[in-house]
């Protein structure tokens, strides 16, 4: 039998204080010529470098190897695809290594909130200059909202119940935005006291009712048409 070929190159990562690479090399090349194409790749310098094979990028792991002998070929140390070669500076200090990723010795440019607020080249500034998100024209939203909504106050109109065969019916007494929640409330003025409030919600007045024959609604619940008043018979079951 034919013995079986000898792969002549292998494919590795590279790793160092600044990079991380995939690359191939032949494994006739030398510790020492690695290292001049590795300076090129990690900016370690050749005299800096010990090269550590590792067999992932698991740090917790122990290398395999180090490849310790400039003249020694790759092929020597028994490299196979997909090990990690890991590089480190022996002397940072006489280089520029890990200072790309180490961001402690970065001066820190700082704002207050006061002085960022005062900038005018912000997206705080931008925000307010155009007006939008929170610094949009609520008002105008409000305006524009409300008038998409086709009930018009003193409209007699029916409201949605989840109880069947029971309908709840009154009159618009109020359409517009409110101070309790976001969009467009419906203040309705109940023909019988099965409501919530008597037109004020928080301590802010949107229309007079007596007690209880208020609530507001979404829009969406409320429709409007001839509805007459209905007597809702509370004691229908005593005689």
């Amino acid at each position: 039998m034919r013995p079986l070929s000898q792969p002549i190159t292998v494919n590795v990562f590279v790793v160092s204080p600044d990079t991380r690479s995939e690359r191939r090399y032949d494994l006739s090349l030398t510790v020492g010529m690695l290292k001049n194409k590795l300076e090129l790749i990690t900016g370690v310098p050749v005299q800096n470098q010990s090269i550590s094979v590792f067999a992932s990028e698991d740090a917790a792991q122990l290398p395999i190897i180090t490849l310790a002998d400039d003249g020694r070929q790759l092929g020597f140390y028994g490299l196979r695809d997909w090990q990690v070669l890991k590089v480190t500076d022996l002397h940072p200090e006489t280089s520029f290594t890990g200072q790309l990723t180490d961001t402690s010795q970065v001066d820190k440019f700082e704002l207050s909130e006061t002085e960022y607020a005062q900038r005018q080249d912000t997206v705080l500034a931008y925000k307010q200059r155009n007006k939008i998100g929170r610094f949009g024209d609520k008002a105008k939203e409000d305006v524009q909202e409300t008038q998409s909504v086709d009930i018009s106050v003193g409209a007699r109109c029916e409201v949605e119940s989840t109880e069947e065969d029971f309908r709840k019916r009154g009159t618009a007494r109020f359409v517009g935005p409110t101070d309790f929640a976001k969009g467009v409330w419906v203040g309705i003025e109940y023909d019988e006291p099965i409501g919530k409030n008597d037109g004020s919600v928080k301590g802010t007045r949107y229309f007079e009712c007596r007690p209880n024959f208020g609530v507001f609604v979404k829009p969406e619940r409320v429709k409007v048409g001839d509805f007459p008043v209905e007597d809702i018979n509370f004691d229908d079951e005593e005689m």
